[in-house]
This record gives structure tokens, C-alpha cells and sequence, in this order.
């Protein structure tokens, strides 16, 4: 099972017992007003991501993990790679993300997570590009994907929401200077 520990954080697969928390994350309007077309989502439809996200692990040997708090245990949200299936132009580049409870924002877990998370994917899963996309205005995750190291490679536009996107960039070389 794929594990990574960070000071604060652990990543990992998910279990049953994340569905509900997951889903709680999910409820809230701040959390997910720059995801997808900025609606809640529900404990079916929840479940339904964690499904998926499990299934590309599989599939693909990365995928989304469950962020956890190391001191007690709580479920702080999801990080990880995905490839962003919606928009044709990353073709196969795996996508980093993150979303967090709006409890954990402010504290540094998002930044934390995403360096784990690039990090694996550069040295532990051998890829040799990885992408950020963020919606036009979301300056919190724009600014961790600066922290990060990537760079603004293009803006473009959500095929089936119509909003604007800034696609974010880092290779191997970039990252190991």
C-alpha cells in the first residue's frame, strides 16, 4: 500500500471510514467553489469519487490520496495526481491537486501534501512532467503550485463549464535544479 509521511501529514489510500468526512469536505460551498463547475457534492456522489480515484490508482499506479493529520487522525481532505481527462491539451500529463477542509486552510497542509505528492511523482513514479491547472482567480492554489516550483505555461478554457484555466508546469529537469 502506498504511504508517504510528511511532518504533519499522512497520505494514503482510502479506507471506508473516509467517506463520511470526505463528504462533509465536499458539502461546503467555500471549499468547492473553484472544483469542476463549483457545486457541492453528496455522499453518493462522494463515494462515487472515491471509487474513481481508488480505480485510478489501479489503473495507473497513482491517484488521489486521503490527507490525514498525523496527531489525530482526522481526514483533512484529498492530494494526489489524476489525469485531467477533461481537458484534451494535457493529453496523458498527470495533474496534481488538493482540496482541503476549510478548518485546515491557513496552516501550510495543502502546500505540505502537494510537495509530497510531486515528489513521488517525479522520483518515486518516474514521471517526467507534471501539471497544475487552476481556475482564473483561485489565487490560493496558484500560489502552492508557485511554491511548488511550476511555472504558468498557458490559459485556456473548461471544454464543458466555459471557465478560464491557467495550466501550471514542472518537468524533471526543473524540479531537480
Amino acid at each position: 500500500m502506498t504511504e508517504i509521511h510528511t511532518p504533519r501529514l499522512l497520505l494514503r489510500r482510502w479506507t471506508d471510514d473516509d467517506l463520511v468526512p470526505m463528504a462533509e469536505i465536499n458539502a461546503d460551498p467555500a471549499v468547492m467553489r473553484w472544483v469542476g463547475d463549483g457545486s457541492v457534492r453528496d455522499l453518493e456522489r462522494t463515494a462515487e469519487d472515491i471509487e474513481r480515484w481508488e480505480e485510478e490508482w489501479d489503473e495507473e499506479g497513482f491517484g488521489l490520496f486521503a490527507v490525514e493529520l498525523l496527531g489525530s487522525g482526522e481526514l483533512a481532505g484529498v492530494t494526489g495526481l489524476t489525469v485531467p481527462e477533461y481537458l484534451p491539451e494535457a493529453g496523458a500529463t498527470p495533474a496534481i491537486g488538493w482540496r482541503l477542509g476549510r478548518q485546515y486552510w491557513g496552516q501550510g497542509y495543502a502546500s505540505e501534501a502537494a510537495q509530497a505528492t510531486l515528489e513521488f511523482a517525479l522520483q518515486d513514479r518516474g514521471l517526467d512532467r507534471v501539471v497544475g491547472i487552476a481556475r482564473l482567480g483561485d489565487h490560493a492554489s496558484a500560489n502552492i503550485m508557485r511554491k511548488l516550483g511550476m511555472v504558468a505555461d498557458h490559459e485556456t478554457t473548461h471544454p464543458e463549464y466555459g471557465h478560464p484555466l491557467t495550466v501550471h508546469t514542472i518537468d524533471l529537469t526543473e524540479y531537480e535544479a
